[in-house]
């Protein structure tokens, strides 16, 4: 009786067996599904094009309204739209600051298919802070920067974008705008501080007295600090507030094309920013592509607002994580 026991665990174990191995067999017979990777349908954008119209900025040296450098480059930047098949428009005024000063705008704007009436805006500002008021030393304070990644990595993203445009056009309008005097708001040093909107002023004066007149756009997009290593681009509240469909859209476009490292699912807060006028006006439901950190002081990168933006912070692949994820939101637009 033991050993018919015996034999009959036996019998089982090599009938479990051959199940088994019968059952691996029509497994390893079925075809596991595979995520096709994503085609992007947008031209690639070339870092190294962006990185050099970010050099060619900073070497006119601080573009603060009101000197030499400033019109310079102004002038540079105009001529490079026009080459890139772009119609330019410029606004100029003069406009009264914290300080009683008188001030200069140039707001430059190239568009594409003027004729069309869908549109879409990008922008960015181009102006460079006056001052480093977040640097330690008091006599560092007064100097301007450079502004590498603070007004520079935007608008040479933006260029390759035009460049690309002209090779490659699209149906719809598109309209990109170098906004003036975004960054001359009061410094915090300064112990008075002076009640009134004294950041953005560029693109206020544009928003309200635009280059067309009841200028619509389908959406826009600011590119602020988008040029450093590590950049976090986190989902900038008043761009969920204004327009949280295209914050969605980009960030998915993003994260399809592999940059979603760049592009975090995270929120950030309220940054006043060339936007909010655009959004308040009812421009264009507008977002802002902006570089948010969690884990500082200022909530900004450490380069902020000090004299280290130059360009040993800028990173081509952050340049070129922008770039195509804007492309690709152009080139998949219905």
């Amino acid at each position: 009786m033991r050993r018919a026991r015996m034999f009959s665990l036996v019998v089982a174990m090599i009938a479990g067996l051959m199940l088994t191995i019968s059952c691996n067999s029509c497994q390893s017979g079925k075809k596991t599904a595979v995520a096709e990777p994503y085609q992007p349908l947008s031209p690639a954008f070339n870092a190294d094009s962006a990185y050099r119209y970010l050099e060619q900025q900073v070497a006119f040296g601080p573009r603060v309204p009101g000197t030499a450098a400033h019109e310079a480059c102004g002038d540079w930047l105009a001529a490079k739209l026009a080459a890139f098949g772009a119609t330019v428009t410029e606004q100029r005024a003069e406009v009264t600051h914290y300080d009683g000063r008188k001030l200069p705008i140039r707001n430059i704007i190239g568009s594409y298919a003027p004729a069309q009436a869908k549109r879409v805006l990008l922008f960015a500002h181009w102006d460079s802070r006056p001052f480093a008021d977040q640097e330690s030393d008091p006599m560092r304070r007064l100097q301007p920067i450079a502004g590498a990644d603070d007004g520079a990595s935007g608008v040479a993203a933006l260029l390759e974008i035009a460049r690309q445009l002209q090779q490659k056009p699209l149906e719809m309008g598109v309209d990109i705008i170098f906004f003036d005097l975004e960054d001359w708001g009061q410094p915090s040093f300064e112990p008075q501080q002076v009640t009134g909107d004294w950041w953005c002023v560029g693109s206020r004066y544009w928003a309200e007295e635009p280059h067309v007149e009841n200028y619509r756009a389908a959406y826009g997009i600011l590119l602020d600090m988008v040029g450093s290593g590590g950049a976090t681009f986190l989902k900038e509240s008043y761009s969920m507030r204004y327009a949280p469909a295209m914050v969605e859209r980009v960030w998915s476009t993003a994260h399809k094309l592999g940059y979603g490292n760049y592009f975090p699912r995270q929120e950030g807060g309220y940054i006043t920013d060339d936007h909010l006028s655009v959004n308040e006006m009812k421009r264009a439901p507008s977002i802002n592509i902006i570089n948010l950190k969690r884990d500082s002081r200022t909530g900004f990168a450490p380069h902020w607002h000090t004299l280290n933006d130059d360009m040993r912070n800028i990173d081509r692949n952050t340049l070129k994580a922008v770039g195509q994820t804007v492309l690709e939101v152009l080139y998949t637009e219905k």
